[in-house]
């Protein structure tokens, strides 16, 4: 892997993305962006305004447009756990770096995800969480360079873990 390359965290909401992505930018020397963070702060409005407004399929729209904008190199990015939706997106974050998928089983996801009314989270109506994880399992799985397990690691092991790997 290149100094260039970005280093890509993909998964679930409550995987720790965010948290896994500024500790793996400080160890690797990149910059660090939150998706999530960067479209909010784009359209003036938090993720969940934008689904309760605009609906899932805009917002996964929406999401693939700002993926589809970002221009950068040597990040660390973590992105919203719905990016996987959006071929044209995924492909974009590929072809500039490393996808990693920070796998973690339902049942320390769902203690982590407490907040799903107002998290932003795209949840069709009658969908469980537990039938949106099990959606967005082969998502990740497809879109993976490394796949790493998370389960009883801490988020500095996670992202020396990865740095190591990249390396």
């Amino acid at each position: 892997m290149t100094g260039e390359e970005n280093i890509v965290l993909i998964g679930m909401p409550g995987a720790g993305k965010s948290t896994v992505g500024v500790l793996l930018a400080k160890a690797t020397a990149r910059s660090f962006l939150d998706t999530d963070v960067w479209i909010q702060a784009r359209q003036g409005r938090s993720l969940q305004e934008i689904l309760d407004q605009d609906g899932m399929e805009a917002f996964c729209d929406l999401e693939a447009r700002h993926v589809l904008d970002l221009d950068v190199h040597a990040h660390v990015i973590a992105t919203g756990g719905s990016v996987v939706y959006r071929d044209k997106a995924m492909s974009h974050l590929a072809a500039g770096g490393r996808i990693v998928y920070l796998r973690l089983p339902f049942e320390p996801l769902q203690r982590r995800v407490t907040n799903l009314a107002t998290r932003g989270v795209v949840l069709p109506e009658g969908q469980s969480f537990r039938e949106l994880f099990d959606r967005r399992q082969a998502l990740y799985e497809r879109w993976a360079h490394i796949t790493l397990d998370c389960e009883n690691k801490t988020q500095d092991t996670l992202a020396a873990n990865i740095a190591q790997s990249l390396q």
